[in-house]
């Protein structure tokens, strides 16, 4: 079974009849681990001819792009890490047009074309601006895969109307495509394809046997055959083989067996095992201490009765993985380690403390201040998360920890989402990580969670602080259509019982609507809202009385109906 993306690459640039060669162009393969969790970039970089400096745009364009792009988190998602390093070479080149005598004619500035391809798992990542090119030659048939960004003002006479370092704003085309085996990209500038047609190219490059640098080298010299006067690139990459689906995270862990059930006082692996902490069918919890840093850490190693469980064995050690790239006083740390491991586990700080559901037993009608305090300590963690493109998806009392000091920290990753990850490996959008009666409506549609799913859980945590039930009751796991979700009633979280502002219920009730389009923007949003009340959450919103006091509102209503009765009793017996 192949686990690995194989590519070809070959490439060749030339000045043609101009005396500087303007165009840059570059490739970088990186070896296994880091292939399978960046891929491998490709780029070509095209100068404008009526500037004097922008070559020094395209080769900065393309080594910044290749060094920077393997600088990102390796939980972003390559369309992220890939624009975030596009727009600061972009803001870096537009700086200094401004601060050149060029800044009031664009056209001589740091301005360069820029087409690149990021080849991550099964899928290619294509990035473009400007007139370079990038086509696909698939069993004999070629396509041109990006757009030429040149505005025509006649037959002779055309600018670039999208180019990088242009304007401050980068306007980038980006698309997704999935590889085949065979699959030849051809990257040229336009010095190669204004003077080849498309069937010229695919005469010189239909021979999948033939050396990339040669083919390459060949196409130049047809194009300069043909009356080419530009610079002219070309880039080739044929991929040769696709991974098979396979889960990423147990690939690095080698196939490591199972650890062995282990009791208090036993050697592990450079721990001295104190004792077991939690036991279940699917793992086994030991406190532990480092025998070489005397350092107490948490082990968690994998039942075996999920030993055949490459997605169980995943999301183990993905717990591991998510907490080494998250730097958060909120989200719990993994323990620093040196030593080669010898079985599957993963060794985690100890956070003191008592879970959040211990606590809540502890103190079953906290005050409105100290469940402020709480949601916003868990939105700090989860937006640590959510800069690093993580959804938590499983946010419950179980899985957070709060210490005397009153800190409140993520413990349990294992239902995490990285979108880095994630992107290459199927997903099945009908699998529920999380618990059901926390988990936002969209799982149970068979839909893809985003951020405002984790503030959907962080909402109905917030409302069972506040009154012990949830908002919908158990009703949310049931409804499995959008009809369905379309009947769910939002609980008032008032009560007569508890001094809860309508504006807090109000926000609460934003957060929680089953349309995520209807919630928050943003967590900060949700936890501003708690301490500041909304102007448009004002008495047009404000909650029916029945709904905000209901014994109250009982109570008053039977008062008025026994009047009722001792009127009507009393003229029956004046009557007669």
């Amino acid at each position: 079974m192949n686990n690995s993306l194989l590519l070809d690459v070959g490439q060749h640039s030339s000045a043609g009849l101009k005396p500087e060669n303007q165009d840059h162009c570059g490739a970088y393969l990186p070896p296994e681990p880091l292939l399978g969790m960046k891929g491998a970039a490709v780029a070509i970089a095209d100068g404008i001819s009526s500037s004097s400096v922008s070559a020094i745009a395209s080769e900065t364009a393309i080594k910044s792009f290749l060094d920077d792009y393997y600088c990102t988190s390796d939980g972003w998602s390559v369309q992220n890490a890939a624009e975030q390093v596009l727009k600061a070479t972009n803001a870096w080149l537009y700086g200094q047009t401004q601060q050149s005598p060029f800044r009031f004619d664009k056209d001589k500035g740091y301005v360069c074309t820029f087409s690149a391809a990021v080849f991550k798992g099964t899928e290619a990542h294509l990035f473009h601006l400007g007139d370079s090119r990038i086509y696909r030659l698939r069993r004999g048939s070629l396509e041109q895969l990006t757009h030429d960004h040149r505005q025509w003002l006649g037959e002779h006479n055309s600018y670039l109307s999208r180019a990088l370092g242009v304007t401050q704003h980068l306007e980038l085309d980006y698309r997704r495509l999935t590889l085949e085996p065979g699959d030849l990209f051809i990257f040229t500038t336009d010095g190669v394809h204004e003077s080849l047609s498309q069937r010229a190219l695919i005469q010189h490059l239909d021979n999948p046997s033939s050396c990339l640098d040669t083919s390459a080298k060949t196409l130049i010299a047809a194009a300069l055959a043909n009356g080419s006067s530009d610079n002219l690139t070309v880039q080739l990459v044929r991929v040769t083989a696709v991974p098979e689906e396979v889960p990423a995270l147990i690939e690095q862990a080698g196939c490591l067996p199972i650890p062995p059930l282990l009791k208090a006082g036993e050697h592990f692996d450079g721990y001295t095992i104190e004792r077991e902490i939690h036991a279940s069918s699917r793992s086994h919890v030991y406190l532990a201490t480092d025998t070489a840093s005397k350092a107490r850490v948490i082990l968690k190693a994998p039942s075996v009765d999920i030993a055949d469980d490459p997605g169980h064995l995943e999301r183990l050690l993905m717990e591991e993985w998510v907490a080494r790239r998250v730097n958060s006083a909120h989200v719990i740390r993994a323990a620093t380690t040196h030593r080669p491991r010898n079985y599957l586990y993963i060794a985690m700080e100890v956070v003191e403390g008592q879970t959040l559901r211990q606590w809540m037993i502890d103190n079953p009608q906290p005050s409105l201040e100290k469940v402020r305090g709480i949601v916003e300590q868990l939105a700090r963690g989860l937006q640590a998360l959510h800069r690093a493109e993580i959804l938590h998806q499983d946010l419950r009392p179980e899985n957070i920890m709060i210490s005397r000091a009153g800190t409140v920290t993520l413990i349990d990753l294992g239902s995490a989402r990285v979108a880095g990850i994630a992107e290459t490996a199927a997903e099945n959008g009908q699998l529920i990580l999380g618990t059901a009666i926390y988990s936002a409506p969209e799982y149970f549609l068979g839909d893809m969670g985003t951020p405002r799913s984790d503030l959907f859980s962080l909402a109905v945590l917030t409302y069972h602080l506040l009154s012990g039930a949830f908002p919908y009751g158990t009703g949310v796991a049931r409804c499995t259509t959008v009809s369905a979700q379309h009947k769910l009633r939002y609980r008032s979280v008032l009560s007569e019982f508890r001094e809860i502002p309508a504006w807090i219920d109000a926000t609460l009730k934003k957060a929680l609507q089953p349309n995520p389009l209807h919630r928050h923007e943003a967590l900060s949003e949700f936890v501003y809202e708690l301490r500041h009340p909304n102007p448009q959450y004002q008495s047009a919103n404000r909650p029916p009385l029945i709904e905000r006091y209901p014994v109250r509102f009982w109570q008053t209503v039977s008062g008025a109906l026994l009047l009722v009765i001792f009127y009507l009793l009393n003229l029956i017996s004046n009557t007669h």
